[in-house]
């Protein structure tokens, strides 16, 4: 009696897979005969989505926020080397870092360089404990932080350990040439007119370099700071775009672009 019952329910199950459409959804198959309910292989879906759909759903639309923003993206999608000068706020070093990252993901380059002076903001903080890389940690952390806005910190990491994404101080960049690669120098307000030369001529064959930084915010000595006179001279070289942001471009706290006009 009990092996007819189970002939017959096995029956049932079979004559409604043989009727129904792929990938409906059957609410008899998990009626008391049907204690399992296989999951379905003919769609394509998988629990455990890769590691790569994941990071590049993680990937928010760059958009520019003004016209000053927008004439930013189209400079460094049309020159080799871009110097973006502005005020506080204006999204100098986030939109740069967006597009490194725009183009190592579109395989456009084979890595990003970013480099920072390591040069304190008006106040010493001594010396710092651990190697190297611990010291200059606290320097480098904005742009840790505008690569972790755009990829996920595991990504980051690896990229890092595969070599794809360097963070250097601008001591270390000396004597090299860098090639297929988009680099990013920030602050650059913080460096000196012979440190900036020796920035530019790092450019090599098939790479983009954008120069971010504010001349009226330099943490250096008064006169000592070269990107305001660097700049000038490059402005008349056609291949070279000298952007120029205003207060109009901020895009931090509506405070921000009230303070800057006034202090």
């Amino acid at each position: 009696m009990e092996a007819s019952m189970t002939k017959r329910a096995a029956l049932k199950r079979q004559t409604r897979d043989l009727s129904r459409e792929p990938g409906v959804f059957d609410s008899q198959e998990f009626a008391h005969e049907a204690k399992v309910r296989r999951l379905p292989t003919h769609t394509g879906w998988s629990p455990t989505p890769s590691n790569d759909e994941r990071d590049q759903a993680y990937v928010k639309t760059l958009k520019p926020k003004s016209d000053g923003q927008a004439e930013l993206l189209t400079a460094i999608d049309h020159h080799n080397l871009v110097l973006a000068l502005g005020p506080a706020g204006t999204g100098k070093t986030y939109l740069a870092v967006a597009k490194a990252v725009e183009a190592l993901e579109a395989g456009r380059i084979g890595r990003i360089v970013l480099s920072r002076p390591a040069v304190e903001a008006g106040e010493s903080i001594g010396f710092l404990p651990g190697d190297m890389e611990d010291k200059l940690a606290p320097y480098l952390r904005p742009l840790y932080d505008a690569l972790s806005d755009r990829l996920s910190m595991k990504r980051v990491k690896a990229l890092m350990a595969e070599g794809l994404i360097e963070i250097a101080p601008i001591g270390y960049m000396r004597g090299r040439t860098l090639n297929n690669a988009f680099i990013v120098v920030d602050e650059a307000q913080n460096c000196t007119y012979v440190q900036l030369k020796m920035l530019l001529t790092r450019l090599g064959w098939h790479s983009t370099m954008v120069v971010t930084g504010d001349p009226q915010q330099s943490d250096l000595l008064p006169g000592i700071s070269g990107l305001a006179d660097i700049s000038a001279r490059l402005e008349a070289i056609d291949e070279i775009a000298v952007v120029r942001l205003a207060e109009r471009d901020i895009v931090r706290h509506p405070l921000v672009a009230s303070m800057i006009g006034v202090i």
